[in-house]
């Protein structure tokens, strides 16, 4: 059912946006790596509490496809964290806002080059509109200040979080026909495994910093709300519309991100802020009004 589906992909937004704004609040009260391992350890936690006898009737799906579900975790969660966190050490916020405004391009590229999953000229332009509000967001309403923009390694590690949450996306198509639990188990536990040589790095390199009390409730908010609920969520609306048409949702992530600063941190409301939200919703309503009847 669309609806369902669109609810699920705007929840999904607004925790990730509201992960974006603890993440501002997250520096020098826990480091990127530190929080990316223990907000999925907390996911996974709680996960295996609720799931354990669906994961039993699962085990011969979740066995037969344990490379599948360590990808998703591996590819979908750790790398796009851990390339985002370590982008933003090196570039801008605003080149990090803008640069994600290319996942959903880059999934009707890999849909189309892969699967042939059309995309019509009305779904561009829908996506082009949604993009003019993620950039309007990131420029803070002076879309002039992006001619000034410059490129640099945080970019081509944003680059590389770009594609791999494209890849996971599209991915998706591929999950075994478990239970949503069994699903969102196994990939979580996955991320846990494979963030915890990052959080060693940090160590090694004298970046890691423990969690103060402040530190605690972030990954405490991390590790429920972006990384459990978010990703169980995001997983019904792309099974729900498909890849492409769920994608497009993710140019809401920064606009929700700066209003929820508005609303907790007490950032000022600007009439850009009103404009590109519009922008976003308007794109991916004509987005969804031109979609090709074959689109899954």
């Amino acid at each position: 059912m669309p609806f369902r589906a669109y609810t699920y992909l705007i929840v999904t937004t607004m925790l990730w946006g509201g992960n974006t704004m603890v993440g501002k609040l997250a520096v020098g009260h826990v480091s990127p790596m530190a929080l990316n391992f223990s907000r999925w350890l907390i996911a996974t936690l709680i996960i295996l509490l609720i799931s354990v006898p669906q994961l039993k009737k699962d085990w011969p799906l979740l066995r037969r496809h344990w490379k599948l579900l360590l990808a998703y975790g591996a590819i979908g969660y750790t790398a796009f964290n851990g390339f985002l966190y370590s982008a933003l050490q090196y570039t801008s916020a605003v080149n990090g806002a803008i640069e994600q405004g290319g996942i959903p391009v880059l999934i009707f590229i890999i849909n189309f080059a892969i699967f042939r999953i059309p995309v019509s000229a009305i779904q561009i332009v829908g996506f082009l509109i949604s993009f003019a509000g993620v950039a309007l967001t990131a420029a803070h309403g002076d879309l002039a200040s992006l001619l000034g923009l410059t490129l640099n390694y945080g970019d081509a590690l944003l680059l590389l979080a770009v594609i791999s949450y494209a890849i996971y996306t599209v991915a998706l198509r591929f999950k075994p026909p478990v239970h949503w639990k069994s699903l969102m188990a196994g990939p979580a536990l996955a991320a846990t495994l494979t963030s915890l040589p990052l959080v060693f790095w940090e160590l090694s390199n004298d970046r890691f910093i423990a969690p103060d009390t402040l530190g605690w409730a972030i990954m405490l908010y991390a590790g429920i709300f972006p990384s459990l609920i978010s990703q169980i969520l995001y997983i019904k609306g792309v099974e729900g519309i498909g890849a492409n048409r769920a994608g497009l949702f993710i140019n809401l992530v920064p606009v929700f991100g700066t209003l929820l600063s508005v609303l907790v941190i007490g950032e000022s409301l600007e009439i850009f802020h009103v404009i590109a939200l519009a922008l976003v919703l308007g794109g991916i309503a004509i987005a969804e009004w031109g979609k090709p009847k074959t689109d899954v």
